[in-house]
């Protein structure tokens, strides 16, 4: 019954919705990851699993540091829902794995054997893990696993880039929508009199320094790094990607937009820590805009902040996808050897 397939299914994954009925698959309680294809899905053999930075930040915080404990989280998780998605949170994250079977009537274009990272979260992606996650101590955000998931017939995926390490690929496609747009956002200032000023809250993490390299090659006029500790502001001095790097707590907004100084045109926030809303809108002039891309946002403290602000400021929400997302990422990673040599220190660190 493995290669069997039934008929066509929603392209969106509707027919995967065991509950609530009505929903979309990424609002759903539980989803059906049964390995039987529809005719325009994708079923991938899991290797590894990329948690959101925010979700696996909740998960360490709430279980004491405890790997174990951790994993046996993760595990409920995806067996209960039958996808990964932190009911605390909210988010997932992403995979890799190994084409394992196509549906005569997918769109995606793989073929059996291609290895492939999927650019839409696990919150919407049906998932079963058949290893109990026996491979993972819990303690970083990257899990080795064995398992299967299936592609709607309109996810999104990319086969990874044969020239780096399938860790440090994951690691860029994870975040791949913060320096898309990034880019886009900025591009939109450049018909002004002096090119756009864009800070980034975090910018010595995984989107945060993507976002900045993004920044400056799409033509900003001056780029700021902001980071909590030292440590991370003598990284982000060595890799050499922003104009400036501040100290400051983003959860202190009087010292947060003290430490940017003059408010900027476009404010970036890629932390994983809630209560970052208020500072950004702060540091962020009349007429700018600001981009969140964490998970962690809340989305109401944002709009009711910037109202009592009076600011007259654009909110984006990065939502991961913007079309060329993944290759502009990763070219990103090849050409700035400051962004590589973060990503490497991070992913040696977990």
């Amino acid at each position: 019954m493995m290669n069997a397939v039934r008929r066509t299914g929603s392209p969106i994954g509707l027919h995967r919705v065991v509950r609530p009925a009505g929903v979309l698959p990424q609002a759903a309680e539980r989803l059906h990851a049964d390995p039987e294809l529809y005719a325009d899905e994708v079923r991938v053999r899991v290797q590894r699993l990329n948690l959101d930075a925010a979700s696996f930040r909740q998960l360490r915080t709430v279980h004491g540091g405890d790997g174990a404990a951790v994993r046996a989280a993760v595990l409920d998780i995806i067996t209960t829902r039958g996808k990964m998605q932190n009911p605390v949170t909210g988010s997932g994250g992403m995979l890799v794995g190994v084409v394992e079977q196509v549906g005569p009537e997918s769109a995606l274009g793989f073929e059996v054997g291609d290895q492939v990272a999927t650019l839409v979260s696990l919150t919407l992606t049906p998932l079963v893990i058949t290893d109990a996650l026996t491979g993972w101590d819990g303690l970083s955000e990257q899990v080795p696993c064995d398992g299967h998931a299936i592609l709607f017939g309109r996810s999104i995926a990319a086969a990874l880039p044969a020239d780096l390490p399938t860790p440090l690929a994951l690691a860029v496609m994870d975040v791949c929508g913060a320096p898309a747009l990034t880019t886009r956002v900025v591009g939109r200032y450049l018909d002004r009199a002096c090119p756009p000023a864009v800070a980034v809250i975090g910018g010595a993490g995984k989107s945060g320094s993507l976002a900045l390299a993004a920044a400056r090659r799409a033509g900003a006029g001056r780029t700021i790094g902001v980071v909590p500790h030292e440590k991370e502001r003598e990284l982000l001095i060595a890799a050499q990607l922003c104009d400036d790097v501040v100290l400051a707590d983003a959860r202190d907004p009087v010292a947060l937009a003290a430490a940017i100084g003059e408010p900027v045109d476009i404010t970036v926030v890629c932390v994983d820590v809630p209560g970052c809303e208020h500072g950004a809108v702060l540091a962020t002039r009349d007429g700018g805009t600001v981009i969140f891309f964490s998970m962690a946002t809340s989305f109401a403290a944002a709009a009711l902040g910037a109202e009592g602000l009076a600011a007259d400021v654009t909110m984006l929400i990065g939502n991961g996808y913007v079309p060329g997302h993944a290759d502009l990422a990763l070219d990103l990673l090849r050409a700035e050897p400051g962004v590589r040599r973060l990503f490497e220190a991070r992913l040696a660190a977990e």
